[in-house]
């Protein structure tokens, strides 16, 4: 089950008002896509005016409403964990907002249609994947949300199978509302219900993340593993789904997401390092002012990546800016630990000065011109006058971080970040108030750029679909190998078996369902109408399509003397049938396509001209028995049977199969 969609949680509050923005947005759409027709359709320059006048209105409406789902996406602080805390809130992904689907009709339809069944026994299994479905959209923020959107996700590939022919639409719309603008999107394949359930598998593992308790190791770690399963399950949808019709999920939208999920991991392995606490220690500072040099070069590569085109127009403004500001308040941090290393720690008579050379070494690519690492270690002025110069680096660093989080609305709302950002700031100015003397001015050097190096790589984890075990809801249907919709078969006919002396007439072979083998022509199943390769579905009224070779001898068996009632099927080959576009249905025959589309062409003659009357298409193939059999029937797989002569008649070429797809 989902979560109470009526509850007056946060979250929930905010996923309502999702699905109400998402709404307004859709009439708003709506309206402008009219008004541009009427625009295009129209001379008439007063009503011209007019219509441009409600243009006007329309994008402002829009533009007004995409502020307020920007303002749904940047509402952090709901998802934080409730415990007292100091640290930069981070970005969750809002959910995926769909419209409700009805399974039945099309299914039922299907079930009776395709696998000629009473479509009725299936009324249960057809409410289990609504209720599934309808459960997905409102899922706990737990592993049990996880585990339930998995399932569904894996049961959409079941329903795929058994319901969902490549020749044909099933006539069920899916209806996915874009996370980021709130266009709607339809489709009548499943792919983009798969695709929309995979998002929403990555955005519950974000709210996961940014709900653990930052302030302890164990939630850090399970904040880490959560970002980097979300980055996997956008990853994967990347690669799998690669022509989606929503702008939340295109390559290059999704590319910038699973970045900037990275480097929320990165950041949350920075806050597990220094959760203990950071020693005023020359190893210590130089191991964590390479460890946040990182995160802050992560934050700007997906600060630049969230303002490259054509992602700029659809990230949230303020996401872009949370990303800037976090780039300059770590960057920040990179130059105020190494301005303490150099400061604070003279090289004593004890220290090892090859060591701490070599440790130094690691974070510089350069040195200041004029100045050498062992002349730094060695002499007091040179490491304070480089340590000033990180200091002021540092300084400007979380200046400009303040700047930004002042100038985006939605950013200096968030009390936590201001606070966490001031205090940064201030402890770097009190830190360089207490190094400044009167002849600074005279010894102004730059800050060199800081190597950024971790020992903990973040890697995104792949989704492990295999871990959850979805049960096929249409199980009782058979094997999914044999009894999909890709596969077409005869409606069960019944066959009863009178055998002489235990002999049947016939073998069994295969594992489920078991298939007629070696049958013999003279046999009285044979008489009764069973085919080599039939498929046995039943045996005295019992359902067998998943029982063995052995299991169905027994139930034979235990019928005694009495005649054997079972039904079996027929496998209908689809490659048999003309498709009513393409004739690569038929097997082994090529250029058949264009006698298609002669046929459709002779009807486009001008009448005007004087032709002789044409046959209709279908008739054609019977005059023309020869030309036809070589061009639209199937050739036999059977040596030398293109040398019998076969009289076609028109009804060869409408297979009963074919007209149903």
């Amino acid at each position: 089950q989902g979560c109470n969609p009526l509850a007056e949680t946060g979250r929930s509050k905010l996923q309502n008002q999702r699905a109400i923005l998402n709404q307004q947005i859709l009439r708003a759409v709506r309206m402008r896509a009219g008004a541009e027709n009427l625009l295009r359709a129209t001379t008439n320059n007063k009503v011209r005016e007019q219509v441009l006048l409600e243009l006007s209105f329309v994008n402002s409406d829009l533009q007004i409403l995409k502020e307020e789902l920007e303002g749904l996406n940047i509402s952090v602080e709901v998802y934080q964990n409730t415990a007292e805390t100091f640290s930069i809130p981070l970005v969750p992904l809002g959910l995926k907002e769909t419209k409700e689907v009805d399974f039945t009709l099309p299914l039922k339809d299907f079930i009776l249609e395709h696998y000629s069944e009473d479509s009725s026994e299936y009324e249960d299994e057809i409410a289990d994947l609504m209720d599934l479905r309808q459960a997905c959209r409102t899922p706990s923020r737990d592993e049990a949300g996880i585990e339930m959107l998995t399932s569904y996700f894996l049961q959409l590939g079941y329903v795929e199978n058994r319901f969902f022919p490549p020749t044909r639409h099933m006539g069920v719309l899916f209806t996915w509302y874009d996370s980021f603008t709130g266009v709607p999107v339809c489709q009548q394949n499943l792919l983009l219900e798969k695709a929309s359930i995979l998002f929403n598998i990555g955005a519950l593992y974000t709210q996961i993340g940014t709900r653990c308790n930052r302030q302890t190791q164990a939630g850090l770690e399970h904040a880490v593993d959560a970002f980097q399963r979300a980055a996997g399950v956008l990853s994967y949808l990347k690669e799998t789904f690669t022509h989606t019709p929503s702008y939340d999920m295109s390559p290059a939208m999704l590319n910038v997401l699973v970045k900037m999920l990275l480097a929320q991991a990165q950041e949350c392995v920075f806050e597990q390092i220094g959760l203990p606490g950071i020693r005023n220690e020359f190893f210590t500072l130089v191991k964590m002012t390479q460890e946040v040099a990182k995160v802050g070069e992560v934050y700007m590569l997906v600060n630049t990546a969230m303002n490259q085109e054509p992602v700029k127009e659809n990230i949230p403004y303020s996401w872009s800016k949370l990303a800037q500001i976090k780039s300059d308040h770590y960057k920040a941090l990179a130059h105020y630990f190494i301005a303490t290393i150099l400061c604070d720690h003279e090289l004593q008579a004890g220290d090892k000065e090859d060591q701490q050379e070599k440790a130094l070494s690691q974070l510089y690519d350069c040195m200041p011109e004029g100045l050498m690492l062992v002349g730094i270690l060695k002499d007091k002025v040179q490491r304070k006058q480089l340590g000033k110069a990180h200091l002021r680096q540092a300084v400007v660093c979380h200046e400009e971080a303040l700047r930004v989080c002042g100038l985006c609305k939605k950013l200096r709302n968030i009390d936590v970040l201001q606070e966490v950002l001031t205090a940064a700031h201030k402890r770097s100015l009190l830190k360089y108030s207490q190094q400044e003397t009167e002849d600074d001015f005279l010894s102004l050097i730059q800050a060199p750029d800081i190597i950024a190096k971790t020992e903990h790589k973040i890697e995104i984890i792949a989704p492990q679909f295999s871990k959850v075990k979805a049960k096929d809801f249409f199980y009782r249907l058979g094997p999914l190998a044999v009894f999909s919709a890709k596969q077409r078969w005869t409606a069960p006919r019944p066959i009863c078996i009178h055998h002489e002396a235990g002999e049947l007439g016939f073998s069994l072979k295969g594992g489920s369902p078991v298939q007629i083998y070696c049958l013999d022509p003279v046999c009285s199943a044979a008489s009764m109408g069973l085919k080599e390769g039939d498929y046995i579905v039943s045996v005295g009224g019992v359902d067998c399509k998943w029982l063995g070779v052995n299991e169905v001898l027994e139930k034979m068996k235990s019928m005694g003397e009495q005649p054997i009632e079972m039904e079996v099927i027929s496998c209908q080959d689809t490659g048999a049938s003309m498709h009513n576009k393409s004739a690569t249905y038929s097997v082994g025959m090529q250029k058949t396509y264009s006698l298609i589309c002669l046929a459709m062409e002779e009807d486009k003659i001008d009448q005007t001209k004087k032709t002789p009357l044409k046959l209709p298409f279908l008739s054609w193939g019977t005059k023309n028995r020869q030309k036809a059999a070589s061009t639209l029937c199937l050739p036999s797989a059977v040596a030398g049977s293109s040398h019998i002569k076969k009289k076609l008649s028109p009804l060869t070429l409408l297979n009963s199969e074919s007209s149903l797809y």
